[in-house]
């Protein structure tokens, strides 16, 4: 993600486009029309992805719990159960636990066109994202009998985006000698008007590794892992620093993981306080500075603390992996962006830290910041980690014809899961005491 809504308002939403979002005033308060991300889901593709994966069924069990709501109470309860239910099934369904519906799946016609379709991998992603869009867009156009104001019902999508994204879900043992934890954060997939089939494999690599153990030289290390939307906003929010706040100073080690480049993972090195306005998934841009709490204290860049050396020297898997080092800056003094291989030089203002300017380098930016404001810079391992593009087979890369999956993207996508888990053993392996 080198090159995200939650509480953007109707007035908030014309604010940022130019233009007024049209909505429905009602005795109920008002109801907003659904956004340009949930506006996607009714193309073809994300129907085929969410009843080839069983999780057609998702926003219609959330509307049929919703019709007995009585009261703003009654609904939140509902979309904190639904939202969890939601996250649980998917990391069941990565880990091998949903085989049963998996086999369901392949046994019944595919409605979009004769024949049959059979289910999609397990450790895909995309099922969640598309499933998590219909219920947000329920609860966004929902009308119900009580009168729901503006602000229950952003607090309800809220409820729901957070259950939904294993954001409350992280859960370590109280007990348990020697054990390691880990917290690794993925990404929502993006760029779907240029691909609508895209998958994200940081996404896949949360759903697959949540709460599973490695085993290390050092003893065994739990991972829990979250995802993030990929909105400007959200992050504006504080999205990532009320999900991680609470749980840097009870872990050995974190990483965030984003999908970056072809064919290699990067460890990066620096992040920069810059966002580059490159369109998120509700099509609006931002150009300006990093927005964080205290800009007055706000560094230009935050480093990493994984360890990159060990990392890139270890054998991990089938992709290089690099210490990636390179930033744009604006030198102390000057007007005009330069590219620098090694860094960033004293007193420079970021354009791009070494992830970029996107969300990803965002999120590696605001959590090392966390990180050092906690005063944890020297004692906790943090940073970054790039996947390769998770690509589609030869022969099937033009979205107009091409189909929602593929041998090798399944191989592919398996891969880069695969090293990630050996990535973060090395990680733990060589940051821990004997």
């Amino acid at each position: 993600m080198n090159s995200i809504r939650v509480r953007i308002g109707v007035l908030g939403l014309a604010l940022l486009t130019g233009f007024a979002t049209p909505t429905t005033a009602t005795a109920a308060g008002t109801v907003p029309s659904p956004t340009v991300e949930e506006q996607r889901l009714d193309k073809a593709v994300p129907q085929e992805i969410l009843e080839r994966s069983g999780f057609d069924d998702v926003a219609p069990r959330l509307t049929r719990a919703l019709e007995k709501a009585g009261s703003y109470a009654q609904a939140r309860r509902i979309v904190i159960q639904e939202g969890s239910a939601l996250w649980r099934r998917a990391v069941d369904r990565a880990q091998g636990r949903g085989a049963a519906e998996s086999e369901r799946r392949e046994a019944l016609p595919w409605k979009g066109g004769g024949g049959r379709r059979a289910g999609l991998a397990r450790d895909d992603d995309r099922p969640l994202y598309w499933a998590r869009l219909g219920m947000t867009r329920e609860v966004r156009t929902w009308e119900p009998e009580f009168e729901l104001g503006d602000q229950q019902r952003t607090a309800l999508i809220d409820a729901l985006e957070r259950t939904s994204r294993g954001q409350t879900d992280v859960r370590y043992p109280q007990h348990g000698k020697g054990l390691r934890r880990v917290l690794v954060t993925g990404f929502d997939p993006f760029t779907l008007d240029r691909d609508i089939r895209i998958s994200n494999p940081s996404g896949a690599t949360a759903l697959a590794l949540d709460g599973t153990v490695i085993q290390t030289a050092k003893g065994p290390a739990r991972i829990e892992t979250v995802v993030f939307p990929v909105r400007w906003q959200d992050f504006a929010d504080g999205t990532v620093e009320r999900t991680l706040r609470p749980y840097l100073k009870q872990v050995d080690l974190f990483t965030t993981v984003s999908q970056g480049r072809v064919g290699r993972f990067d460890v990066e090195r620096t992040n920069g306080a810059w966002r580059g306005g490159f369109p998120d998934n509700d099509n609006i841009s931002r150009t300006e500075t990093v927005p964080v709490t205290d800009p007055a204290s706000q560094p230009q860049w935050t480093t990493t603390t994984l360890p990159y050396k060990e990392i890139v020297a270890a054998n991990t898997g089938r992709f290089p992996v690099y210490d990636h080092t390179e930033v744009t800056e604006i030198p102390a003094g000057g007007t005009d962006p330069v590219v620098r291989p090694d860094g960033p030089t004293a007193g420079s203002t970021a354009r791009a830290g070494g992830g970029g300017n996107y969300l990803s380098n965002e999120i590696a930016y605001r959590a090392t910041l966390l990180r050092d404001r906690l005063g944890l810079h020297d004692t906790l391992p943090g940073g970054h980690v790039h996947t390769p593009v998770l690509q589609f087979g030869t022969g099937n890369t033009d979205p107009a014809t091409g189909t929602v999956t593929d041998p090798e993207f399944l191989q592919n996508r398996q891969d880069i899961i695969t090293q990630v888990r050996a990535i973060l053993t090395v990680a733990v392996n060589a940051t821990t005491a004997g």
